[in-house]
């Protein structure tokens, strides 16, 4: 009698049921819509992107260059990134098509380049000789050390 018992409620818990099929099945299709398909999403409108580039489009790289199409060559593009200085890049390589309104501004340097010169001119006032012809004397660089030691630590080298 006690093994029927043992033996029913054996079949019962190891046996395979409706719900859990059904909560794995939610969870495939959970990780479908929420993940593989706005991937593939992305990876087609890139690619219409990418073969939409023509000559004299303004275009954005994967590493985040800016430059202007110049030829298409296959799967290669001919990307002007500075006046006169060409780059062959993959087509896969092309992040965006951007328009004129959304590029970012060139960086200015002119008030930097302000300051540096105020300070190269406070720099020149400061007398920079330093006499070459005389050699140190060991007992002067002990000593120098010593005193950087003690005021570093507080405490004077044994």
């Amino acid at each position: 009698m006690l093994g029927n018992v043992l033996a029913a409620t054996a079949s019962k818990s190891s046996g395979f049921s409706s719900t859990t099929l059904i909560f794995i099945v939610i969870i495939v299709v959970a990780v479908y819509l929420l993940m593989i398909r706005p991937q593939q999403r992305r990876r087609q409108q890139a690619q219409q992107k990418q073969d939409t580039v023509q000559p004299g489009a303004r275009v954005r790289t994967t590493a985040g260059m800016y430059a202007t199409v110049v030829e298409v060559d296959g799967d290669d593009v001919i990307l002007e990134v500075a006046p006169g200085v060409e780059v062959r890049y993959l087509r896969r390589a092309v992040m965006d098509v951007v328009s004129p309104g959304t590029e970012p501004e060139a960086d200015t340097f002119d008030s930097a380049d302000d300051e540096t010169d105020d300070v190269d001119d406070e720099t020149d006032d400061v007398d920079d000789t330093v006499d070459t012809d005389e050699e140190p004397d060991a007992g002067e660089s002990a000593d120098a050390e010593e005193t950087a030691y003690e005021q570093a630590t507080g405490s004077k080298k044994d």
